[in-house]
């Protein structure tokens, strides 16, 4: 966090601007400020002070990250991005020397719908209550959804799901935070009335860690298409909708219901987005199923073993001798598919048998 007027504006606290500036108060400083330094510098509310402090404290728990401002010709709030070079694949690269890292991550781009004429009939006082309630609740959604808020853009809250930390899930996670923030500021009670957030979502690769900026501008970036697709997408979609890219879908799966919004044309993306909507939750149990119940006719290959072990504790319990198999291991090495080729190869043989799932 480098610019201190947009960070103070987007908790809805911008006339306490002068008071920062005229105290020297910098990025590096702002982190061991306490009630008692708030108080000397004049934020005399407590309510003020109170939420100045639960976002000092945010700034002391979250990594460095969040990437540059924009440039003119991006959409209000939008992230700053950069043409990322093609990739075969998503797995991460690192710079040892300068902590560069190309990774493939989910970002999540939201807004206040509405928002200039809210500011244009409410009285900033109110605006500002407004704007915080907006804020607190994309933020607990986002965060319940386990991703990471990069930066507040005035009403735009920028997030990134797999960056710091990656998941297996990251855009599942990222889909399901974007109906919970959506549904969170749609219940949000306020003197404005009925709020509406708009949630654009995106997949792709990106290069993050690298030092973007001079002096005291330096900051941790994340460069690439992702974040300004993400954006983009924001603007597509119709107040109180989550609107996402082909790649998220995709990864998703069959876990949610789609609306397919066909393809449009976007600004600074050189070909043609094919764009969805998502419903909400499709209800399917299996995670496995929902994410790859299209390609179960594909044979299980280099795990003959295991299975052939599998069925001989089958037959052993079948016989009477009560048999318990773990079977363990990390992510993505085809636990799921193995136990469907288990039940594949008793549904094959005629062998009844209960599937129950947690």
């Amino acid at each position: 966090m480098t610019d201190m007027a947009a960070w103070l504006r987007g908790l809805g606290l911008g006339r306490y601007e002068a008071a920062f500036r005229d105290n020297e108060v910098r990025p590096d400083v702002l982190p061991s400020l306490t009630a008692e330094d708030l108080k000397e510098i004049g934020v005399a509310a407590v309510g003020d002070r109170r939420r100045l402090l639960d976002a000092i404290a945010g700034l002391r728990a979250a990594p460095p990250g969040p990437s540059a401002g924009p440039p003119p010709d991006h959409p209000p709030g939008a992230p700053a991005t950069a043409p990322s070079p093609a990739q075969p694949d998503a797995r991460p690269e690192h710079d040892a020397a300068s902590g560069v890292e190309r990774r493939q991550i989910t970002v999540l781009f939201c807004d206040l719908a509405g928002s200039t004429a809210l500011s244009a009939r409410l009285d900033p006082e109110d605006l500002r209550e407004v704007m915080a309630a907006y804020h607190r609740a994309v933020t607990e959604a986002i965060r319940r959804g386990g991703g990471y808020v990069a930066k507040y853009l005035g009403d735009g809250v920028l997030a990134y799901f797999g960056w710091p930390e990656a998941h297996e899930d990251d855009a599942e996670r990222a889909v399901r935070a974007g109906l919970a923030a959506a549904e969170a500021v749609a219940g949000l009670e306020t003197t404005a009335g009925p709020l509406a957030a708009r949630v654009g979502i995106a997949t792709g690769p990106v290069v993050v860690g690298e030092v973007l900026g001079e002096g005291e501008a330096r900051e941790r970036g994340v460069v690439g298409e992702t974040p300004n697709l993400a954006a983009r997408l924001q603007g597509l979609a119709e107040p109180g909708a989550v609107v996402l890219d082909d790649a998220t879908r995709r990864l998703a799966g069959a876990l949610f219901e789609w609306a397919d919004l066909g393809t449009a044309a976007v600004k600074g993306v050189p070909r043609p987005v094919r764009a969805w909507r998502a419903l909400g939750e499709s209800g399917i149990e299996s995670r496995f199923e929902a994410l790859r119940g299209g390609h179960q006719a594909v044979p299980l290959i280099g795990r003959e073993e295991e299975l052939e072990l599998l069925l001989r504790r089958w037959r052993r319990a079948r016989a009477g001798e009560g048999q318990v198999v773990l079977l363990g291991g990390e992510a993505g090495i085809g636990k799921s598919r193995l136990a469907a080729a288990l039940r594949g190869a008793l549904a094959e043989g005629g062998e009844e048998h209960e599937r129950l799932e947690q």
